[in-house]
C-alpha cells in the first residue's frame, strides 16, 4: 500500500478508555515494553532494554524541560480564563492559547493569580500570533518585581498535563502537583521551553543510563520543544490535508558527530520518542540543523537517520501513529497494538512503551 492510499480511518482503533494511563508507574524503568522488532511481539519490562541494544548503538534524546505554562487568572469583568503558553518570544512577550468564554479586546490588562505575598501579576493582550488571525495569542507578561517569563511560570504555573490525563491541575491535591511536576519531566531535562514531555524518556532513570553506558551504548541529546499541538486532532479524512503545527529544533555540533561516529562504527542511531525522529529528520531533510520544523512524516517517507525508535503508545487518529507506521510498517504497527491492548498496556504519556525497528 502506497503513502496515497492511506486515509485517517487507517489509522483509527477501539482504545478502551481503562487503558488510558493516569498516574506514572511506580518507578520508572519498571514500565512494560513491548519488543517489536522480532517475528513476534515480546512482553518486556523497560529496564531490558539494555539487553536489546548493542555496543556502539547511539541513543539520541531530546533534552527539552517542560515549563509550568498553564496559567489562571481573571479579566477586568472578573470573567475567568487559562492561558497556555506555548513559546516565550523576545522580552517579555509570549505566545500563548487562551481558554475564555469571551475574547477580551487587544490591549486589555488580565490579572494573573498568585498566592498571597507574591508580587502581582499581569498579562496584556497585544493581538494574535504569528501573525494577524493567527492560532495563538500574544501577551505581554509584567509582576510587581520585573521576573521574566520563566521566572513567573515556576511560580505561578502548573504542569500542562495533556487533555487525556482527567486529573485537572486547578482542583489536584498539593501531593498530586508535586508528583506531576518530578515525574511529567525527564530525568536529563535541560532546556526550558516544552509544554508537553517527550514521553518515551519519562521511563530512563539513572541506575538504567548507567547499565546502557556500561554495555557500551553511547548518548547524544537534541532539542525540540514539544508545543500544545502534539495533541492537535487529525480532522481531513485525506491526511494530505493535514498542515501540522510548527515547534522549534536544535541538533549541536556534537550529535551531528555522534552520529557520523555511529554510522562510521556500524552502530545503529536509536531515537528515544517522536520528537527526536522528527528533530533529526528535520535536519537531514531541511540541512538545518535548528529552526521551526512542521515535518509530516507518514507511510512512504524514507528515513534518513533513524533505525530504531523507542516510543510510547500513541492516539488514535494521530500524526504519531502515522509516523511510527512510516517507520515500523503499517500492517506491523497495527498489530502491535492489537497485541497492547489484548494484554492491557497502558497507552499514552503516563503510559507504556514498545521498541521498533525501521522497515527494510
Amino acid at each position: 500500500m502506497s503513502r496515497t492510499d492511506f486515509t485517517l480511518s487507517d489509522f483509527d482503533f477501539a482504545l478502551p478508555p481503562e487503558l488510558i494511563a493516569q498516574q506514572p508507574a511506580p518507578e520508572r524503568s519498571a514500565s512494560r515494553l513491548l519488543d517489536g522488532t522480532g517475528p513476534e511481539p515480546t512482553d518486556r519490562i523497560f529496564r531490558d532494554l539494555p539487553a536489546l541494544l548493542r555496543e556502539g548503538d547511539l541513543l539520541v534524546f531530546n533534552d527539552t524541560q517542560v515549563v509550568k505554562a498553564r496559567l489562571f487568572g481573571e479579566k477586568p469583568t472578573g470573567g475567568r480564563l487559562e492561558l497556555l503558553i506555548e513559546r516565550v518570544l523576545d522580552g517579555q512577550e509570549v505566545a500563548a492559547h487562551m481558554k475564555v468564554s469571551k475574547k477580551p479586546a487587544v490591549g486589555t490588562v488580565l490579572r494573573m493569580d498568585t498566592p498571597p505575598g507574591q508580587p502581582a501579576f499581569r498579562a496584556t493582550l497585544l493581538g494574535r500570533w504569528p501573525e494577524e488571525g493567527g492560532p495563538l495569542f500574544r501577551f505581554a507578561l509584567a509582576s510587581d518585581d520585573g521576573a521574566d517569563p520563566y521566572t513567573l511560570m515556576e511560580r505561578h504555573g502548573h504542569v500542562p498535563l495533556p487533555p487525556y490525563i482527567e486529573r485537572q491541575q486547578a482542583q489536584e491535591t498539593a501531593a498530586d502537583a508535586a508528583e506531576d511536576a518530578r515525574r511529567y519531566q525527564t530525568v536529563f531535562a535541560r532546556v526550558p521551553g516544552a509544554v508537553a514531555a517527550p514521553t518515551a524518556a519519562l521511563h530512563f532513570d539513572e541506575a538504567l543510563l548507567a547499565q546502557l553506558e556500561a554495555r557500551g551504548v553511547r548518548r547524544a541529546n537534541v532539542t525540540l520543544h514539544v508545543g500544545a499541538g502534539t495533541f492537535q486532532p487529525v480532522k481531513a479524512e485525506n491526511i494530505a490535508e493535514h498542515v501540522m503545527h510548527a515547534e522549534r529544533y536544535h541538533v549541536p555540533p556534537a550529535t551531528q558527530q555522534a552520529i557520523a561516529d555511529c554510522r562510521a562504527r556500524g552502530g545503529r542511531v536509536v531515537a528515544v520518542g517522536t520528537t527526536t525522529v522528527r528533530t533529526l529528520e528535520s535536519w537531514a531533510a531541511s540541512g538545518q540543523a535548528q529552526g521551526d520544523t512542521q515535518i509530516f512524516i507518514t507511510p512512504g517517507f524514507r528515513f534518513r537517520h533513524v533505525d530504531l525508535l523507542v516510543t510510547n503508545f500513541h492516539l488514535p487518529k494521530s500524526t504519531l501513529m502515522m509516523l511510527v507506521s512510516a517507520l515500523a510498517g503499517y500492517e506491523r504497527v497495527m498489530a502491535l497494538y492489537a497485541h497492547a491492548i489484548r494484554e492491557r498496556y497502558r497507552f499514552f504519556s503516563y503510559g507504556d512503551a514498545m521498541l521498533l525497528e525501521r522497515a527494510a
